[in-house]
This record gives structure tokens, C-alpha cells and sequence, in this order.
């Protein structure tokens, strides 16, 4: 994992919200799933995580958004909670996954990335949270990649293209469009290696 992306750890993370402004409106749902190479090197998913995270004092929420999302923010069944001990729960784990295979920063990676990773950092600013684990501006973005390989922007239609299996009435969950994700971003990163573009000639080639 080190040295396929030069010391960043891939975590993938999908936000649910409450509008598209990162810093008024509110952060509903986080979900991440953190990756590993299996014995065959290929990339796979590995843990999933999830919260329902509370509004924050004085968030804004556009009703077109949940109207979007179908979340109620405010209904006790959710069991969610304050983003101060959901980005802590959150971080813990995926600390503890970058420690084990040596990599220097978490890098998120999301399907139209800047808005998941703004999301994150807002909460993270907000809640005054020490030890963010994440990179402050590198993304990997699967639309941007999606768009390469196989000429779709859409996750879902990009992951149809991969032959991934997808349920349009999941989505807009953040764990299931956080698996899926997962599941496309990995299924590029290993095509790539099927068709020879990693490991790179010049770094298996001795003088």
C-alpha cells in the first residue's frame, strides 16, 4: 500500500447532507470503508463504517436536500450522533488501519471527492478535532478516474460499466454508495495493474 500510492493511505468516504455548503448546512450521514491488498495483490475492500451524525448548533437544512435524501434529521431513530464523538469513532480505526501498513497520511477518496472532502474538513474544523488523519487538499477523485476508464461519470452507470452491481433504491445511503465506491476504485486501480500499468517497466527492470 505504501508504495502503490506513495505512502498515502486510500480511505474511501461518502457524505450525506443537508445542502451543499460545507460550512452552514448540515452534515447527516459519514460512512467510510478503508481498503488492503489480498493475498493475490489484488485491492479490496476491508472494513465499513458508519454514523448518523446530529446537526450541528445552528446548521442550516435545505429541505430540497432531504427531500433528495429522504433523511428525517431530527427523528431519534436514527441514533445519531454529535459530530465531535462521530469524527472520533470515525478517525480511530482508520488511524489504526494507516499505522499497519506504514503510510504517512490518509487520502480520501470519493465519487466527486471535493464535496465529501469539504464536508469532513468543515466538521473537523468545527469540532476542533486533534489528529485528522486525512491530507488537507489531495483527493482521489472516481469520477474523474471513472471518466478515463471506462468514459462514465455516474457512479452508478460507471459501476454498471465495471460489471459492479448496483440498486438505485440504495442509493443515497452513504454506506451503500461508500461500498460501491469502494468497489469501483478498486476495480480500476487492479485493471490498470491487469493491463501492465503497475507495477511501471522502470521499476521492475534492474540495470
Amino acid at each position: 500500500m505504501k508504495a502503490r500510492f506513495r505512502g498515502y493511505f486510500p480511505v474511501v468516504i461518502d457524505v450525506e447532507t443537508a445542502g451543499f455548503n460545507a460550512n452552514t448546512d448540515a452534515l447527516l450521514e459519514i460512512a467510510a470503508v478503508t481498503l488492503k491488498f489480498n493475498d493475490e495483490q489484488q485491492l479490496v475492500r476491508d472494513e465499513s463504517i458508519q454514523f448518523h451524525v446530529e446537526p450541528f448548533p445552528g446548521a442550516n437544512i435545505e429541505q430540497a436536500a432531504i427531500d433528495f435524501n429522504g433523511i428525517d434529521p431530527h427523528t431519534p431513530l436514527r441514533g445519531a450522533l454529535p459530530e465531535m464523538e462521530v469524527l472520533k469513532e470515525l478517525f480511530k480505526p482508520i488511524r489504526k488501519a494507516q499505522k499497519a501498513v506504514d503510510c504517512q497520511r490518509c487520502v480520501l477518496v470519493g465519487h466527486n471527492a471535493t464535496f465529501d472532502h469539504n464536508f469532513l474538513m468543515a466538521a473537523a474544523a468545527r469540532t476542533e478535532i486533534k489528529r485528522n488523519p486525512f491530507h488537507p487538499f489531495v483527493t482521489f477523485d472516481t469520477t474523474a478516474l471513472a471518466a478515463l476508464t471506462l468514459g462514465q461519470t455516474v457512479l452508478v452507470k460507471a459501476c454498471q460499466a465495471a460489471g459492479i452491481a448496483f440498486d438505485s433504491k440504495q442509493a443515497h445511503s452513504a454506506l451503500y454508495d461508500t461500498e460501491r465506491t469502494a468497489e469501483l476504485f478498486c476495480w480500476m486501480v487492479n485493471r490498470w495493474q491487469q493491463l501492465g500499468g503497475w507495477p511501471m517497466q522502470s521499476d521492475t527492470t534492474s540495470d
